[in-house]
């Protein structure tokens, strides 16, 4: 993590089509996005020079604005080799990249239909999420006061920067019992996700993780599914109640930030960090790993 605030740090952001100083990307406190959360926003990972799954996270940015009721005014292809020259620009292989579009300063009612649509791409080095040594071990999960709402009450198929108020609010309640994180229930008390991450349980050899009903179908969420369908695992997309967990042996979270990290605890419930948790973490690292061809 950086040791310095995030609006001190070098080089360049991209910023609605042009490459400006770091320090030099502001935008007025009267904008839009930041008094009601009308922005959408990505997180992406490199690896080696380049970025896992470019332009599916593109597409979901795109995709996020839409059931915003906005349209960014860059298309996937600019987005994406924004992404590839900054990321150049920069001078880094592996890094964290983060798009987001809002609406501007133009006006500051509820309605803000003709609001320009800014768009900014910022890139730097996060090397982990999580703690690396307690992250082999197996993090520690709190159960969140907040729950994730119910479909009809937010736009939770949206990489929305207002949905993570409560994930903000959680993360803080658990970080200051000494958790790493915390689990999430959903508005119906089922299992749904950690505040940054989805989750997935291990019984019996078979994995199990939550139906993606009210919260995002993270793009690692749908890599590590198929990671673990090509190993021959039995894989359920399912309801979880909280009941369940004692009986679960294993479990881990996934996500862009938190790539594949296992869980040890969730409040009273105890996990072990077993094979098929440790197996998937080595598959995603090959996977994100950009494959190089030889010389002959």
């Amino acid at each position: 993590m950086a040791s310095v605030p995030f609006d001190q740090l070098d080089g360049f952001i991209w910023m609605n089509g042009e490459f400006v100083k770091w320090a030099d990307a502001k935008i007025h406190v009267l904008t839009h996005g930041l008094h009601y959360a009308s922005a959408v926003f990505e997180g992406e990972r490199a690896y080696g020079g380049e970025i896992f799954k470019l332009t599916e996270h593109t597409e979901r940015l795109h995709e996020s604005a839409r059931i915003l009721g906005f349209r960014i005014p860059y298309s996937v292809g600019e987005i994406d080799e924004a992404c590839r020259q900054l990321l150049k620009k920069q001078g880094f292989l592996d890094a964290y990249v983060r798009p987001i579009a809002w609406r501007g300063s133009d006006s500051l009612g509820v309605s803000a239909q003709n609001n320009k649509i800014n768009t900014a791409i910022a890139i730097w080095q996060w090397p982990s999420y999580f703690d690396p040594a307690q992250k082999l071990k197996g993090i520690r999960l709190d159960i969140a006061e907040y729950r994730r709402p119910d479909p009809m009450t937010a736009p939770s198929r949206a990489k929305a920067a207002g949905l993570y108020m409560i994930c903000t609010l959680s993360k803080h309640a658990a970080e200051a019992k000494g958790y790493a994180d915390a689990l999430m229930f959903d508005w119906r008390g089922r299992v749904a996700e950690a505040t940054g991450a989805n989750v997935f349980f291990v019984k019996d050899g078979q994995i199990h993780t939550p139906e993606a009903d009210c919260f995002l179908n993270g793009i690692t969420r749908k890599t590590v599914i198929e990671l673990a369908r090509r190993r021959g695992y039995k894989l359920v997309e399912r309801a979880i109640m909280p009941e369940e967990l004692a009986g679960f042996e294993q479990c881990f979270l996934t996500g862009t930030a938190a790539e594949v990290t296992p869980v040890s605890e969730i409040g009273p419930y105890r996990f072990t960090v077993g094979d098929i948790a440790k197996t998937l973490m080595e598959d995603y690292t090959a996977e994100v790993t950009p494959r190089r061809v030889a010389a002959e």
